[in-house]
C-alpha cells in the first residue's frame, strides 16, 4: 500500500504503538476516502476491529463523516460536535497536503460528554441566577444577603433604593457600614433568627426579619427581608385583619344559628309517580312567596319537603326557622313566635326576646303541627299573614317582616273547621298552595329504595356492613301497612341494627311489636274496604306497642313515634 505508507510517513507516526496509545480516536483516509488509519481508541468507540475497517470507504464505516468534504474542499473543520450512541464528541478534521496536493485527510475525536454536561449545568445555573435576581428585585420590598463575615453578597434594588445607594456601592462592603444599627452580622454568627424586629432605615421605621442561611448544619450567612416598609402599614393591616375576623366570626355564628335548611330535593328518596310529581310541584311553587300547607300523615316526611321548598327558592340564603306548634306549651308559643319586650311578663328576660318570625325575616318559617294551635293564636297568625308585620308581647309598635310561611299538619283541618277548632279564614290563607304527601303504603314502589337508603345510612352510623335483608324479612316489610310511615320504617330498621349479627337482616332482628302487627294484619285483612283495613292495621300496631311496653302509654307513643295525646285519641277511637 504505497498511499498508506506515504500518509504515515507524512504524519511521522510510523510507529503504530504511538498511534494506538493516543486516548483520542484517530482516523485517516487517502485521497479516495479509503480508511488507512483506525486507531484502537476509535475501534473501542465504534466497536469495530482494525481488520474490519482498513481498506473500506470511510462513509461505509462512519455515517455522515465530514472527511469526504475535507478531501473535496481542502478546508479544515475545527471544533465540530457530533453525537453517536448517546455520547457527545468534539472533532477536528484537517486535510493531508503534500507538494500542494491533497493526498488524504485525518480526523481526531474526543469524548466531551462530561464536559458538555458541566457546561449545560453552568448555563442553567447562570439562567437561574438571572431569574432569581429578577424575582428578588420585583417580588420583595427589600432584601439583603451577607456571608458569615458580614460582607454583603447580594442586595435587591428596593433595599438599595431605601438606603439611597446603588447595588454596586453596597455589595462587598460590611453590612454594618451600609446599614446602621443592624444585627444581621450577629444572626450570621449565632444562627438565631429574628422575626418582626423594628429597625430605622434612612428615616423610615420598617419591620424586618433576619434569618440565618445554613448549609450542612453550619451557618454560612444571613438574609434580611423587609416585611413592612412603614410601621403605619402594619398597624392598618392589623386593624383590618381584626375587623375582618370579627365580621367573619359574627356572620358564621349568625349563619349557623339561623340558617336551618339541611335538605334539598335530592335528599327526598323516591321514584314513584307521586313523589316525582311532588318534586316537580316543589320546584315550581318554590319560586313564589305564597304560603304553603303541607298535608300528610305522621312520618311521611313533611319537614323534608319544607326544607326543599326553602332550598329551591330565592330565599335559600336566608334563614329557615322551624317551630313545632304542638311541642311548645300554649302559654309560651305566642312569645316564641312573636317575641316580647323587657318586663312583658313575669320571668321575661330583661333584654326581651326576638320572636321566630323576626328571626325568619327574608327567609322561611316552618310551622309544624299547625292544627294544634289554639284559636287565639290562630287569630294573631292570621293578622301576621294579612299585614306582613308582627307585634311583640308588651310592645305598642309593629315591625314589618318579609317571611314566607310554610305550615304542615297530620290532622284533618276540614274536620277541625267543622268542629270550630280551626279558623276557616286562616285555613284558606294558609292553603294557597297545598302539598299532599302520600303515605308509604300508597308508594310501595319506593319501599326498596327507602330500605336501601336507610341500610347505607345505618351502616355508617353503626360501622356495620349489612348488605341486604332476608327474603322473609323483605316480605314482612312489604306486607306491613306502615301507620308511622317512613319515620316508623327508619325506627324499625334502627332497632334491627342494634341486634343484627351478620351482614343480612333476619326476621328475628325485627322488633317484636312489628312482627305481631304484621301477623294481626294478616288475620284481619280479607276483602274489606281500604279504610277498614287501615283502621285495623292502626289498631293492631297500637295494641302490639302497648303489649311490648307493658301498657306504658308514654313508651308506646314513643315507639309508634306519635304524640301521647294522639295515642289517647286513637285508643279512644278503637276502644282499646
Amino acid at each position: 500500500m504505497v498511499i498508506k505508507d506515504e500518509v504515515l510517513r507524512v504524519l511521522k507516526i510510523e510507529d503504530s504503538l504511538v498511534l494506538n496509545s493516543i486516548h483520542n480516536g484517530v482516523v485517516a483516509v487517502d485521497s479516495n476516502g479509503i480508511i488507512v488509519v483506525f486507531n484502537k481508541a476509535l475501534q473501542r468507540i465504534y466497536g469495530l476491529s482494525e481488520k474490519e475497517v482498513l481498506g473500506k470507504p470511510v462513509d461505509a464505516v462512519i455515517s455522515y463523516t465530514g472527511l469526504l468534504k475535507i478531501l473535496e474542499t481542502g478546508k479544515s473543520h475545527i471544533g465540530r460536535k457530533f453525537k453517536t450512541n448517546n455520547t457527545i464528541f468534539l472533532t477536528n478534521r484537517t486535510p493531508i497536503i503534500q507538494h500542494g496536493k491533497i493526498i488524504g485527510a485525518i480526523g481526531v475525536i474526543q469524548d466531551i460528554t462530561e464536559l458538555q454536561n458541566i457546561a449545560d449545568e453552568l448555563e442553567a445555573v447562570k439562567d437561574l441566577k438571572g431569574t432569581i435576581e429578577t424575582v428578588l428585585d420585583a417580588a420583595y420590598d427589600g432584601l439583603i444577603v451577607i456571608n458569615r463575615d458580614g460582607i454583603v453578597t447580594m442586595v435587591n434594588k428596593a433595599f438599595a433604593n431605601l438606603l439611597g445607594n446603588s447595588q454596586d456601592d453596597i455589595i462587598d462592603k460590611h453590612v454594618a457600614d451600609v446599614l446602621k444599627d443592624t444585627k444581621m452580622h450577629l444572626v450570621a454568627q449565632t444562627g438565631n433568627a429574628e422575626i418582626g424586629d423594628l429597625q430605622r432605615i434612612n428615616g423610615h421605621d420598617v419591620v424586618v426579619m433576619r434569618l440565618p442561611i445554613q448549609k450542612e448544619g453550619r451557618t454560612i450567612g444571613a438574609v434580611c427581608k423587609i416585611m413592612f416598609k412603614d410601621i403605619h402599614d402594619l398597624n392598618a393591616l392589623a386593624q383590618k385583619i381584626n375587623s375582618l375576623r370579627s365580621e367573619l366570626a359574627y356572620y358564621k355564628g349568625e349563619l349557623q344559628k339561623y340558617r336551618g335548611a339541611k335538605y334539598g330535593l335530592d335528599n327526598i328518596v323516591g321514584e314513584s309517580r307521586e313523589i316525582k310529581r311532588l318534586k316537580e310541584t316543589v320546584r315550581k311553587v318554590a319560586q313564589s312567596n305564597s304560603t304553603v300547607l303541607i298535608d300528610g300523615e305522621t312520618g311521611t316526611g313533611k319537614e323534608l319537603f319544607a326544607h326543599a321548598l326553602h332550598m329551591e327558592s330565592n330565599r335559600r340564603y336566608g334563614p329557615l326557622i322551624k317551630v313545632n306548634c304542638a311541642a311548645i306549651p300554649e302559654q309560651l308559643l305566642e312569645s316564641e313566635l312573636f317575641g316580647y319586650i323587657a318586663g312583658a311578663f313575669t320571668g321575661a328576660r330583661k333584654s326581651g326576646q326576638v320572636g321566630k318570625f323576626e328571626l325568619a325575616n327574608r327567609g322561611t318559617i316552618f310551622l309544624d303541627e299547625i292544627g294544634d294551635m289554639s284559636p287565639p293564636l290562630q287569630a294573631k297568625l292570621l293578622r301576621v299573614l294579612q299585614d306582613k308585620e308582627i307585634e311583640r308581647l308588651g310592645d305598642t309598635r309593629t315591625r314589618a317582616i318579609d317571611v314566607r310561611v310554610v305550615a304542615a299538619t297530620n290532622r284533618n283541618i276540614l274536620e277541625l273547621i267543622e268542629k270550630r277548632q280551626f279558623r276557616e279564614d286562616l285555613y284558606y290563607r294558609l292553603n294557597v298552595i297545598n302539598l299532599l304527601i302520600p303515605p308509604l303504603r300508597e308508594r310501595q314502589t319506593d319501599l326498596e329504595l327507602l330500605v336501601n337508603y336507610f341500610i347505607s345510612k345505618l351502616n355508617r352510623e353503626f360501622s356495620l356492613q349489612v348488605r341486604d335483608l332476608s327474603p322473609e324479612c323483605w316480605l314482612l316489610l312489604k306486607e306491613y301497612h306502615w301507620p308511622g310511615n317512613i319515620r316508623e320504617m327508619e325506627n324499625v330498621l334502627e332497632r334491627a341494627f342494634n341486634v343484627v349479627e351478620g351482614d343480612i337482616l333476619e326476621r328475628a332482628d325485627l322488633p317484636i311489636y312489628f312482627q305481631k302487627a304484621v301477623n294481626e294484619v294478616k288475620k284481619v285483612y280479607r276483602s274489606q274496604s281500604l279504610q277498614t283495613t287501615l283502621e285495623d292495621t292502626e289498631k293492631a300496631a297500637i295494641i302490639a306497642a302497648l303489649e311490648a311496653t307493658g301498657n306504658n302509654k308514654v313508651r308506646a307513643a314513643k315507639m309508634l313515634e306519635i304524640s301521647r295525646a294522639w295515642l289517647y285519641q286513637r285508643m279512644k277511637k278503637h276502644s282499646i
